[in-house]
């Protein structure tokens, strides 16, 4: 219980945070997400999160995953199975020219060390900052190289959160085509999902489903990268830690999402039910993206290395051009 309390002064701060934005959601044409990351933003960068709340404030993963979690009901299981094939091919395309042009450019064109290069590539590919600490341990990275490539991400996790709905907007890209471009090309999982709503409610879902199915490929990712960087490996010794590493980097609550969609197919939930756990949502992802906006730093963003960015920046557009073109075709 006293653990608890530690984090309650934290959760209402996101909870008033959150009621703030819903609020000038209704009042402006800027999305209550967009809205929730720059208020929660602009207390971290001027007055500072005080250090009561910090507590509660860190926890904005955790209602992330619920939100998604939560979001399966509102999931068509018919609109899944009908782009399954073409979306899983769609995923892997994608997360196989995010590393290879990263690894490439990384060594060819920028010269970048191959540790850094490989965290750039992971976080580029996969999901973001998640990816990089992940593969930072298979690859034995220094703190130095895991720092140049979370701040990399983490700045371009801030820039396509607010440009990637406006060039959706501007392009004119249906819900559902917007909604798996943004999936398959930004980074991290909570800048994916408030983009993708602050396109329409529809793009956010399909965001999500295609961001979660880029996710469920980090097991296999930590695995290639350990195998490709270790000096030595016993056939039977390796095997048996590439299990455990692909089990410790799948996210779990990919499990709670696919169960929810699942349940709320067979028609086990009435209306009633599937709109209060769509509200729980709701606020869950208020909650999570008022607390991803605390932890954007502008001074520590003003650290990174001018070749990380320009390298990450390049295989942006490319991937992202590329994706856009077979999304347009494909779907």
């Amino acid at each position: 219980m006293a653990a608890l309390r530690g984090y309650l002064p934290g959760l209402a701060f996101l909870v008033a945070v959150g009621s703030l934005a819903q609020f000038l959601g209704t009042l402006t044409p800027v999305h209550s997400l967009l809205a929730a990351i720059l208020l929660g933003a602009l207390v971290a960068n001027t007055v500072g999160v005080p250090e009561i709340f910090r507590p509660g404030a860190g926890t904005y993963n955790l209602w992330l995953e619920v939100g998604i979690v939560l979001m399966g009901v509102r999931i068509s299981l018919g609109s899944v199975l009908g782009a399954g094939p073409a979306l899983v091919l769609a995923v892997v395309g994608a997360v196989a020219l995010s590393l290879a042009v990263v690894e490439l450019l990384a060594r060819g064109v920028f010269g970048l060390s191959g540790r850094l290069g490989s965290l750039l590539a992971a976080g580029a590919s996969v999901c973001g900052v998640s990816a990089v600490v992940a593969v930072a341990g298979a690859i034995r990275a220094d703190e130095n190289q895991v720092a140049y490539a979370t701040s990399t991400i983490l700045a371009f996790d801030a820039l396509t959160l607010f440009t990637y709905p406006a060039l959706g907007h501007l392009l004119g890209l249906p819900d559902r085509i917007f909604g798996i471009w943004a999936g398959l090309t930004m980074f991290s999982t909570g800048p994916v999902t408030a983009a993708g709503f602050a396109h329409s409610d529809l793009a956010g879902e399909w965001a999500t489903l295609t961001k979660l199915t880029r996710n469920a490929l980090l097991g296999g990712l930590v695995v290639g990268y350990s195998l490709l960087y270790a000096e030595t490996k016993s056939s039977s010794g390796g095997w048996k830690t590439s299990v455990r590493d692909l089990w410790n980097g799948f996210p779990k609550f990919v499990l709670g999402f696919v169960s929810l969609v699942l349940l709320a197919s067979t028609g086990v939930l009435g209306d009633a039910e599937i709109a209060r756990l769509t509200l729980a949502s709701d606020w869950a992802f208020l909650v999570a993206f008022a607390g991803l906006g605390t932890s954007i730093e502008v001074r520590a963003l003003r650290g990174t290395g001018v070749r990380p960015l320009a390298l990450v920046g390049v295989a942006l557009l490319v991937v992202s051009a590329v994706a856009l073109a077979v999304v347009r075709i494909a779907f």
